[in-house]
């Protein structure tokens, strides 16, 4: 969300939930409230006071619901007023494995991990409170996929020197870059429609190993090696396995149709931080 705070602030009187002040958000002339979404006790002072919402807090690491979500729906609906939007980043996780199978907002979540699971909840809370609301606060939900920004890259993995899967048995991944997301969420602000699903994602349409392969190339970095799928299942840590167990790939048509939103990095290869790495998109 930080990456959308220089254009929101131009155009907005922007608040800021925080645990804590933070200088940086007061440089850019954010106005800081104290709270937590752990602690529903320190958040009343933000009923009533928004006219938009952009909820990017992720859910709890445990549990199988999300319960921070509950509590800002719980807030807002004691406001004298709701915000006319909300909009929600979501994850592209509550589609589960889709089978490398191209994904459009309309396919049902079928999410396989409790990580995505409590996603599944938020989002189901939140078109709940849509519809009750009856058209009053439009929710807009935003299904992103891997975030990556020059300062955000999994570099770390490459250094360890984990294995990728053979390209016949990889894994179909998307992308976006941090700054198109915050477009995205400004265009949701803007023109989402009510209780209305977005895919925001690039164009690329590559293989997790050429992913990795791109950044190996653009940071000079040697590739990993490729090993068969069930070698690579015992080889990464559990947690990574979730995420490269899962194949698809993401429809962003309607982002582009109904948001309006033209990508400053519409593949990986406009957005990583050094070019020579063309070889490894894939057409798909």
């Amino acid at each position: 969300m930080r990456r959308a705070l220089p254009q929101l602030v131009l155009r907005w009187h922007v608040l800021a939930l925080v645990r804590q002040h933070d200088p940086l958000l007061a440089a850019l002339g954010v106005t800081q409230i104290e709270g937590d979404l752990d602690q529903p006790d320190t958040l009343a002072r933000l009923a009533g006071i928004s006219d938009a919402v952009i909820h990017s807090a992720p859910p709890p690491p445990q549990g199988t619901g999300d319960p921070r979500t509950r509590n800002l729906i719980a807030v807002l609906q004691r406001g004298k007023s709701l915000p006319r939007q909300l909009v929600y980043i979501s994850t592209s996780g509550v589609y589960g494995d889709c089978g490398g199978a191209r994904v459009s907002e309309t396919r049902t979540p079928a999410a396989q991990s409790a990580r995505a699971a409590r996603r599944v909840d938020a989002e189901n809370r939140l078109r709940r409170f849509g519809r009750e609301e009856r058209g009053l606060c439009r929710v807009s939900i935003l299904r992103a996929p891997g975030i990556y920004a020059a300062d955000r890259l999994p570099l770390e993995r490459l250094h360890k020197g984990l294995p990728l899967m053979l390209h016949d048995e990889d894994s179909h991944t998307n992308h976006i870059h941090a700054d198109d997301l915050g477009r995205a969420c400004i265009a949701a602000l803007v023109r989402g429609r009510a209780n209305r699903v977005y895919n925001i994602n690039d164009d690329s349409s590559l293989a997790m190993g050429e992913w990795f392969d791109a950044l190996a190339d653009a940071f000079a970095l040697p590739r990993a090696v490729r090993l068969s799928r069930e070698k690579v299942r015992r080889a990464v840590p559990p947690l990574q396995w979730s995420f490269m167990n899962e194949s698809r790939r993401m429809d962003n048509t309607r982002m582009k149709r109904e948001l309006r939103l033209r990508l400053r990095y519409p593949t990986v290869v406009a957005g990583l931080p050094k070019a020579p790495i063309e070889e490894a998109q894939c057409s798909g």
